[in-house]
């Protein structure tokens, strides 16, 4: 097997390799969830506890894992989510990630609260390109919605899980915010982890840039996205406005009952991410790959999207098989990038479609569009 970098074989790896390089406050952002933490814990475990059903004697000697996503054929199933601060993670993190996407053939999603602006990296980043949307004002997300439409990107997402911030520990004891607080123990943190605090002092103080260039911004609403303090009234008829508002492809996300996928669809949306924000937001929330199969079920002729917990190209196989047209790399994307900027994030990515390419062959599946529920079961408990 080949890798990048000398000892780094997995995603896990690069999560070492992560936890190594960023401060305990820095890494904790990226990789702390809600509560008790169980319900990232809970997304892993419910990939565990399926397994593959393999079908021997087939000629698997040619693998395809490209698909057809939202009227589009990309090379591998896989979507770079959006995620937050990455500029915290490795300088213009946002780009490095957009980058990596783009040449790998995937879509790239830019979330709301990016480091780097909607218009800097549709001018720097190739490649097909997507906004996440967060409601903090209605007219500040009118005006981020125009302007990603201005610069071409293809597919808004709108989440819908954060009415309020998730009770995260790990950055509540911490003390983590931007700007990022002074204080004897970050100093002392800063300062053990030499390679990060170079490329910070060297890179300036993360801002969220959406806001800082836009005529309706103020430090009240940067604030507000980072506390995850959303407009709450936020409602399927303001969802039916937006539908009416762009004209590209619109996703839901944030969706983990049968009910809102279908009323998604009903109301124009394109596709549904099945989501539980990495477990970020509330622990006690199904895990998303037990959703998925009612889901796609229900949600016909829907876009669907698995998001939460994808670690493997076996995974990617396990969600696939289960009826997901695509997978979103949120956490794993970003450790790639935490250990090593863009080219970490692209070794992610060959990583699991490495992974995905063995899988496929050990299973007996020539493409990834022949998978179907027949290739995967419940390990007997």
């Amino acid at each position: 097997m080949t890798t990048a970098f000398p000892g780094i074989f997995s995603v896990s790896d690069y999560r070492e390799a992560a936890r190594r390089r960023l401060p305990k406050t820095v890494f904790d952002y990226l990789e702390g969830a809600a509560d008790d933490e169980s319900g990232m814990m809970h997304n892993r475990a419910a990939f565990e506890q399926l397994q593959l059903r393999p079908r021997r004697l087939s000629d698997v000697s040619r693998r395809e894992q490209s698909v057809s996503l939202l009227d589009r054929r990309i090379p591998a199933p896989l979507v770079i989510a959006p995620t937050g601060l990455n500029s915290a993670f490795w300088p213009k993190g946002d780009l490095a990630l957009a980058r990596a996407a783009g040449k790998a053939g995937i879509p790239f999603a830019l979330s709301t609260a990016s480091n780097m602006s909607i218009e800097e990296v549709a001018q720097d980043a190739d490649g097909d390109l997507w906004f996440q949307l967060y409601v903090v004002h209605r007219n500040l997300a009118k005006s981020l919605v125009s302007r990603a439409r201005a610069a071409g990107y293809s597919t808004l997402i709108l989440t819908t899980d954060v009415a309020v911030n998730g009770f995260r520990k790990r950055d509540l004891r911490n003390g983590f915010a931007i700007p990022f607080k002074a204080s004897t123990r970050a100093a002392l943190d800063g300062l053990s982890h030499p390679r990060w605090l170079w490329s910070y002092l060297m890179n300036g103080m993360p801002e969220l840039k959406n806001f800082s260039t836009d005529d309706a911004s103020d430090t009240a609403s940067q604030a507000a996205v980072l506390r995850r303090q959303m407009d709450a009234s936020f409602s399927w008829d303001d969802l039916r406005r937006l539908r009416d508002e762009w004209p590209g492809k619109l996703l839901v996300k944030g969706i983990v009952t049968t009910e809102d996928a279908a009323r998604c669809v009903e109301f124009g949306a394109d596709g549904v991410i099945v989501s539980n924000h990495g477990g970020r937001q509330l622990a006690d929330l199904p895990a998303t790959v037990d959703v998925l199969p009612d889901i796609v079920d229900k949600a016909t002729g829907a876009t669907i999207i698995l998001d939460s917990g994808i670690r493997t190209g076996a995974d990617v196989v396990k969600a696939l098989a289960l009826g997901a047209d695509s997978v979103m790399l949120g956490r794993a994307s970003l450790y790639g990038l935490a250990a090593r900027g863009e080219v970490g994030v692209s070794d992610v990515i060959e990583m699991i479609k490495r992974e995905t390419d063995r899988t496929l062959a050990l299973i007996g599946c020539r493409a990834i569009d022949e998978l179907d529920r027949s290739y995967v079961s419940r390990r007997p408990t």
